[in-house]
Formats: C-alpha cells, structure tokens, sequence
C-alpha cells in the first residue's frame, strides 16, 4: 500500500449512523455561497531591534508591542525573528517527504519516537474529530538517530530547526517576563528539552464538507507557541467572540499564548481557542513549537490576589488528558479557578 493519507473518511464515517458520502463538485460549490469569514491580519511584530540589537528605545517599542499583542489577541506574527528563510525551507521539504510516505509505514515502523497520529481516536461525535496527522517530537529524541529510521537526513535538520526555535521562544517568553517585573532568565530553568515538542502536522486535502475541523478548536497547554505554516491558510481564532480566519503571511512565524502563560501572568496575557479548518482541494502543512515547563515546575499566578490556584504543569497535563477522554475536550483552565 503506498497511499500515505490515513483511512481519515472511514473513521470519520464511523461516527455517523449512516456512510459519509462525498458530495459532487457542485453541490458543494453551492455551500461556498455562505458568508465567507473576513480574513485578520494578526499583530505584525518586527523582531529586528531585539535580535540586532538595537538602541533602547528601539527595542523598548518592540518589547511593548509584543506584550500589547499578547494581552489583546493571544496571538501575534513576528518577522526579521533570526531564523533564516534556508533553514525554514530545508525543514519544510524534508517534512513534505517524510509525511508522502506510505501510511502504513508511518503508522508501524517506530519513526520519530513512534511519535505517529492521526485523526481522532477518542472522538465519539463528527464535531470532536481531526482531519489530519502529526508527529508529536519531543527535543529530547531529536538527536537519537535511531529515531529517523531511512529519513536520516531529516536529523540534522531537525536539530537545527529546534535549536533556533527554542532560542527564538525563550527570547519572546523573556520579553513577556520582565514586563511583569520577572527577570528575563525566570524560563530558563524550568522549560528544559524533557518537556518541549516540535509537532509536524498536516491537513490532507478534505472531500467531503468545508465544515471539518482539521484540528478541532482548543488552546495549547504551554507558555507558548511558535508556528510555521505554508500559505494554503485555514487557523481561525476566536476574537471578540467570534471565529476570525487568519491570513498567511510567508515571511512571518505565529505565536500565541498557552494557558501556562495565562494562569501565570493571572489573566494579563491570553491563550485564545484557536482551530484548523480543512481544505477540499488542497493539502495543509505546519510545523509548531511548545515551550513547555518540566512535569513537577509549580505554575502559581505573578501577580495577587490571584485568579488560578497553584498547580505542576504533570496535573494540569493528566487533567487535560482525563478531560479530553471522558468528555471528548478540553476544559482546561477553568478548572483551577480559585
């Protein structure tokens, strides 16, 4: 078998009473007639004064953009952020050829960490399911050659992707810190290589309704995210209680908020839900960056009286996850409501 799309229509259709047929080109060319979601255009944040280093007050402007951005939107775009076209280039051809692989070997030879999802296996109803697959890294296997299997050029790559993200993350988590009267170095400690992941996703072309979820609406469970994404375009996130569609932009990298972030800045900084909506013709690829805290790292709120009662980062993550498996989603930080 050489398909590498996952059988994504047989379980989706598995969750109907009835087969999923894929409707004709013009049937669904009529549902495009609905309102069409005006595309945003997120925050857009040169990083130049502050990986150049330029004068004060410079560098000043920058930093208060970043932390305007993260309180109003949970959600900015940064461009001169340091890491070079080549390498972002590189890293996207060698994801293409790794997920153009077979689906079975994906699924069965062990690669990257055995690291391999696809779709959603605890979804119970249509709209708890992702019309896509990944591969879930954490740093600490990026190194380990026996993760890469044939795709050994990859490694290298990998390597150095993670290297400059992780860089570019502590900067920015810095930046945030010290606005709220921390020093600049309060992650370095805590956010190590055990905790942090680099998520290779893609959203293979859907048939069957512009109305799937290629990755159902959610908020991350970190400090932060750095995204990578091709300009087929499809993240939408809520913003003044409505979904709004984000524009590509080839030259920026995404970052938002995660709840960590939130609890610990006590509501000063947002993680805003946020959703993949996939595409009938044509397939959609990303690359993202958790800055994440070691399992036992307390998150306790900056700031008093506080919103969120104190807790480790492994709670918040095994909380998540029995949400998520008896429910089929995320609660998330309302559960630690004071």
């Amino acid at each position: 078998m050489t398909e590498p799309n996952p059988p994504l229509l047989q379980h989706y259709g598995a969750l109907f009473r009835h087969p999923v047929e894929v409707p004709p080109a013009l049937e669904f060319d009529e549902r495009q007639n609905a309102p069409v979601m005006e595309e945003c255009q997120l925050p857009l944040i040169d990083l130049s004064a502050l990986i150049k280093h330029h004068n004060e007050r410079e560098r000043l402007a920058c930093s208060t953009a970043i932390c305007r951005a993260s309180s109003e939107w949970g959600f900015f775009q940064v461009v001169n952020h340091g890491i070079s076209p080549k390498l972002l280039g590189t890293m996207k051809k060698e994801q293409l050829k790794l997920f153009q692989t077979p689906f079975e070997s994906k699924a069965s030879c062990g690669l990257l960490n055995n690291s391999y999802r696809w779709g959603t296996p605890t979804a119970t109803f249509p709209k708890q399911f992702s019309w896509s697959e990944a591969f879930h890294i954490p740093l600490t296997k990026i190194s380990e050659e026996a993760c890469y299997g044939e795709f050994s050029s990859l490694r290298e790559v990998m390597k150095e992707f993670a290297a400059a993200m992780s860089e570019l993350a502590r900067l920015l988590a810095g930046i945030l810190a010290e606005n709220l009267g921390h020093q600049k170095g309060v992650f370095e400690d805590i956010c190590d290589e055990s905790t942090c992941f680099i998520r290779l996703n893609r959203y293979p072309a859907c048939p069957i309704s512009p109305e799937i979820f290629g990755l159902v609406p959610h908020t991350d469970s970190d400090f932060l995210t750095i995204l990578y994404q091709d300009q087929v375009g499809g993240l939408q996130l809520m913003k003044n209680s409505e979904w709004v569609s984000v524009k590509p932009n080839q030259d920026a990298l995404i970052v938002n908020i995660g709840d960590l972030f939130q609890a610990w800045s006590n509501d000063v900084y947002k993680s805003v839900e946020h959703k993949v909506m996939a595409n009938r013709t044509t397939e959609r690829y990303s690359i993202a960056y958790f800055l994440c805290p070691s399992y036992d790292s307390l998150i306790g709120s900056c700031r008093e009286p506080s919103i969120y009662r104190k807790f480790t980062f492994g709670e918040y993550r095994s909380q998540v996850q029995e949400d998520v498996k008896k429910n089929g989603y995320k609660v998330g930080l309302p559960r630690f409501l004071v």
